[in-house]
């Protein structure tokens, strides 16, 4: 199959460098490389002209096309015809080398596949183990991590479920994929990480990135990712696997990034369930405000109280905001 690789940047010029020289020592290359700067300045272009990557093509967008979503839009639009595949990858992930040759397989293996995403492996320790869990753990297919504190509050409290991994509860604020371990397997899902995720063409012909996700583009990958589930299979596949180092650069500030994190999950939770019942209601509230009060509390709790109280205090106007202007879904 041949396959594109497209990469939205941001003023990371270091960043995108280490993915490319990632990405030259694959067992599998690009048919084409699309790289879609949105930054504002010329570093991360003359940056690439020191390098000579084969198939790369490079594109510094202008604003009416900056944003996450508007440039993968745009990068779309630039693939080749006969490429089969476009693959999306953040600019600040490191590739093991036969990560494209595992992602591509998925697809002649499983021929309904709509979507495959990648494995991160650096942000999780798991165990393998078949042993008892304690109440801090939370195990899946043979695999132990530490259960974090705020679902381990949440199940104490009745605000979680048994939704499996990558799939979205009545009441959303489920598990993402990163609850999923690294067994090697391939899992269903209906959720990626935009950042590590892939489509088959025809995906686009009917599909495009929404572009109410701005900038940063906070949970863009989960609203792309459902709307393509309602059409067809998604999976993860855990032996194609990299790194995410999530660079500080080109990151928005505590205050909106605490917005979005409430007023972009209202949105992708009734993407998936437009008329949520009152009780999904009643618990996706309340799972809003006690993540607003623990992040309160972090403003005691972390080295960084600053950073701990913008984002609480632009989660609490982003829900206050609801009341007044919900986001307008797009169907």
């Amino acid at each position: 199959m041949k396959f594109s690789l497209i990469i939205c940047t941001y003023q990371r010029p270091k960043a995108l460098i280490t993915l490319l020289d990632s990405v030259e020592k694959q067992t599998l290359y690009p048919n084409e490389i699309i790289i879609v700067d949105g930054s504002l300045d010329t570093a991360t272009e003359m940056a690439l002209e020191n390098k000579t990557y084969q198939n790369l093509s490079y594109y510094l967008v202008s604003e009416e096309r900056r944003g996450l979503t508007k440039q993968r839009n745009f990068g779309i639009s630039k693939v080749a015809d006969e490429c089969e595949i476009s693959c999306f990858l953040d600019d600040d992930t490191i590739l093991a080398n036969n990560y494209f040759e595992q992602l591509i397989n998925t697809y002649s293996n499983y021929s309904e596949a709509l979507a495959v995403g990648g494995f991160i492996n650096n942000e999780v320790n798991w165990e393998q183990s078949n042993r008892a869990l304690t109440k801090s753990e939370y195990g899946f297919d043979g695999y132990i991590r530490k259960e974090g504190s705020r679902f381990i509050l949440r199940k104490k409290l009745g605000l979680i479920d048994e939704t499996l991994p990558g799939f979205m509860p009545v009441f959303s604020n489920g598990r993402s994929v990163s609850f999923l371990p690294p067994s090697g397997n391939i899992y269903e899902v209906e959720q990626l990480m935009g950042g590590v995720a892939s489509y088959r063409k025809e995906v686009f012909q009917k599909l495009q990135f929404s572009t109410y996700f701005e900038g940063y583009g906070l949970y863009e990958d989960a609203d792309f990712s459902l709307r393509v589930a309602k059409t067809g299979k998604l999976y993860i596949n855990t032996a194609a696997q990299l790194e995410h180092h999530h660079e500080p650069s080109g990151r928005p500030n505590q205050y909106r990034y605490g917005k979005m994190v409430v007023r972009n999950g209202w949105y992708v939770w009734h993407v998936k369930y437009p008329k949520p019942s009152l009780n999904a209601r009643f618990k996706w509230n309340a799972i809003v405000l006690l993540l607003i009060g623990i992040r309160f509390t972090n403003i005691f709790t972390t080295t960084k109280p600053k950073e701990a109280f913008t984002e609480a205090s632009g989660r609490l106007v982003g829900w206050f905001s609801l009341f007044f202007n919900k986001p307008k879904v797009e169907k």
